[in-house]
């Protein structure tokens, strides 16, 4: 690091790692906030997980409508009901998009939130909400929106169907490698971040091998965690500009599409940061410089980790098609970040998106 100077902004909240513990954290955490009238959210899927979390407390509302991308007339509806209500704490279980309603209410009334993950979208650890009206992925950072607790515990994630898991760990990957090259990276983040994607790396291989290894979706909780705290701190990169203009423009199924661009993105960004993507490549392996695989890129360490998973591949398979790309083009050029390491174009944003469509790496040339 040197003498380099840097603001790193951290964020404040209570992180609960326990597996089965998962109703008495929340029992715990409601208590200290000496809360009245809950709020639960969970899909009509998750109401299950949710029954037996929420086991312990009084619930005043369960609301089960939840939408990927939070559309905006969902969260006015559901801010409206716990107005309503007059909930004065919001349990959120579920995925991203369960948080992400949290948040929405969150955002205009300060209800604090608790949020216990089922996924590993990491959404829980950050202050950024996003809604989409007009087919526009809108976000922004406020500190309201940040849940007040998170409650991990891999019980929860036990019976997450294996392409699921893959493609949520890739979202928290995806978090870990635009943190690396984010506006306000820096090196306290970008530690998180190769631990994180360490972490993620090896708890993949690990669950992939043996679905039913309770330490390894464990161990990914962490990895997500780390990608997360990360992501909060760097802000959102290249990788993370373009796949909200895929989720909001083309409702694009959401942890995919980040699994999908992560390695094109990758691929465009890595000859502009050797130094980095040398860490990175050996976060992903596990090998140290002094081994024989110590010089692999970090894109084939990243693309050896997809065939090991048989991770998805193209925009293709989730209904994206050739003639999106231009208003795709159009938007992400709207909100690119300045801090991308290597500079972004019409021309070859079209050519990465063209890849990603069709899963190929063709050389991307700068004009």
């Amino acid at each position: 690091m040197g003498d380099d100077e840097f603001i790193h902004q951290t964020l404040w909240q209570r992180v609960r790692f326990g597996r089965g513990q998962a109703a008495q954290h929340v029992f715990e955490e409601v208590r200290s906030h000496d809360s009245q009238r809950v709020m639960v959210i969970a899909t009509k899927r998750a109401q299950d997980q949710a029954l037996q979390v929420t086991s312990l407390i009084d619930v005043s509302v369960q609301w089960d409508e939840v939408t990927q991308h939070v559309p905006a007339k969902l969260a006015v509806r559901a801010t409206m009901a716990a107005r309503e209500a007059g909930i004065d704490l919001i349990v959120s279980i579920g995925g991203g998009s369960t948080t992400g309603l949290a948040k929405a209410i969150a955002l205009d009334t300060a209800i604090p939130i608790i949020a216990v993950p089922t996924t590993y979208s990491g959404s829980e650890a950050t202050n950024m909400w996003g809604m989409t009206e007009d087919d526009t992925k809108n976000t922004g950072l406020d500190d309201r929106v940040l849940p007040t607790a998170v409650i991990y515990d891999a019980d929860l994630v036990a019976t997450l169907p294996m392409d699921l898991t893959v493609a949520s760990a890739l979202n928290a990957m995806a978090h870990c490698i635009d943190s690396l090259w984010a506006p306000n990276a820096d090196p306290i983040n970008q530690v998180n971040a190769l631990e994180g994607a360490r972490a993620l790396a090896h708890a993949l291989r690990r669950m992939h091998a043996d679905p039913e290894d309770l330490a390894a979706r464990g161990e990914a909780f962490y990895g997500c965690y780390l990608a997360a705290v990360a992501f909060a701190s760097a802000g959102s990169g290249l990788h993370h500009k373009i796949c909200h203009v895929l989720g909001g423009t083309f409702n694009l199924s959401h942890a995919q599409t980040h699994a999908i661009m992560l390695p094109h993105i990758l691929a465009f960004n890595e000859p502009a940061v050797p130094e980095l993507a040398k860490r990175l490549s050996q976060a992903l392996t596990g090998d140290s410089s002094d081994q024989p695989h110590g010089d692999r890129s970090a894109l084939a360490a990243l693309l050896e980790l997809y065939d090991q998973l048989s991770a998805p591949r193209t925009l293709g398979e989730l209904g994206f098609t050739a003639p999106d790309i231009p208003e795709a083009v159009s938007r992400t050029l709207k909100v690119l970040p300045a801090s991308n390491p290597r500079p972004t174009t019409e021309s070859n944003l079209t050519q990465l998106l063209t890849n990603a469509l069709n899963g190929r790496f063709s050389s991307i040339e700068d004009s």
